[in-house]
């Protein structure tokens, strides 16, 4: 598309306006976007009308938002003021930065940002408005499809833990009376194996921190980094299905006491030093249940609280150990075996339709804002 190129502080003015401190939210009031959209409300607002906004401070740093009328804007985004509307769409403008982006414009390294200097090179692609509310529109439409998919996988997940909730109760409170006992009476744990770079000559996947994310279970192996040892290390290093690994230590505490199943099949794998594997070693007990349990708010703040009541840094065979587990009877459990198995077969079809969904948005957009 062959279109006027003009410069985006010659159709705006962006601007940083004051931080609000996270002491002064409020309940309720005009809702304030920060960084990642809406974070709390405030008694005053400083947009009356919608406003597009970029994220101009952090890990999001370039990520860009719509807000609703009567809304404060933080420090932590650049509002896009001044729009005149009757020749600039901001619907239009926020499809072509998605596309867009601002990676030449964001700087620093630590702490990156982008400045109201380093917009000055960003130059927009401006059809007449009435073009711009069109190509708005198709992009809409596609988005909508978009984010219904994503609303599905979200549902899909809610379901199942509702389900599990509903066929054991919260695992702490233990509201249906199952007898309670300790990992170590149905398996073992182990310790993550240390490596140095510069080992050669045996090559083998390893499980580390970055692959967990939000997963519940791994079966493919394709995303877990492959490292090279001078030897394989033993038997019980290497994974097997139905292993679960839980994040033992990481810089980042929200990450500590995560777990997730694996089933690498005969691929050979091993999991890092900052990792902990538990493998059942008797029937009485499945790897669905247990990955869910773990996953219960109240028995994550158990598990990080070490039994204490402090909070913790990292967690140790020890502590998972220490943990009193409901232990519901075997066929109740395998019951919710076969919905998780279901889950995943569903989980599988509504990703492969949000690849499709996206790719079609990104062929639309690309049409466009080539």
């Amino acid at each position: 598309m062959s279109w006027p190129m003009v410069k985006l502080h010659d159709i705006c003015r962006p601007k940083q306006w004051k931080t609000i401190a996270a002491s002064s939210l409020l309940e309720s009031g005009y809702p304030v976007y920060g960084a990642n959209g809406k974070i709390g409300f405030y008694s005053k607002f400083t947009h009356e009308f919608p406003t597009l906004m970029i994220t101009c401070r952090g890990a999001t740093c370039g990520n860009v938002h719509i807000s609703e009328p009567m809304a404060y804007i933080n420090g932590n985004a650049m509002a896009l003021d001044d729009i005149d509307r009757s020749k600039v769409d901001i619907k239009y403008l926020y499809y072509f930065f998605l596309k867009r982006g601002f990676d030449d414009v964001i700087s620093g390294s630590a702490q990156p940002q982008i400045t109201g200097q380093g917009l000055t090179k960003v130059e927009i692609p401006l059809p007449p408005l009435l073009e711009q509310k069109r190509i708005a529109a198709i992009l809409d439409k596609a988005n909508d499809i978009r984010q219904k998919r994503e609303q599905a996988i979200k549902l899909a997940d809610d379901f199942l833990r509702a389900t599990f909730l509903a066929m054991f109760g919260d695992p702490v409170e233990n509201p249906k009376r199952w007898d309670v006992a300790s990992l170590l009476e149905y398996g073992s744990f182990k310790n993550g194996m240390n490596f140095t770079k510069g080992e050669s000559g045996s090559v083998l996947k390893c499980l580390g921190v970055g692959n967990f994310k939000s997963l519940a279970t791994i079966t493919c192996m394709d995303n877990i980094d492959e490292i090279e040892l001078n030897t394989l290390p033993s038997d019980d290093y290497l994974l097997k299905d139905g292993d679960i690994v839980f994040v033992r230590s990481n810089g980042n505490k929200a990450l500590v006491g995560r777990c997730l199943t694996i089933y690498p099949n005969k691929e050979k794998v091993t999991f890092s030093g900052f990792c902990i594997r538990y493998r059942i070693e008797k029937s009485a007990i499945t790897a669905e249940y247990l990955n869910f349990l773990f996953r219960t708010p109240s028995m994550k703040r158990q598990m990080l609280s070490g039994g204490q009541g402090a909070n913790i840094q990292n967690i140790s065979q020890g502590t998972l150990s220490a943990l009193r587990i409901p232990v519901p009877p075997l066929e109740k459990q395998q019951t919710f075996s076969k919905v998780v198995s279901f889950h995943s077969e569903l989980m599988k079809k509504l990703n492969i339709n949000i690849v499709e969904t996206n790719d079609m948005f990104d062929s639309i957009s690309q049409t466009y804002f080539n």
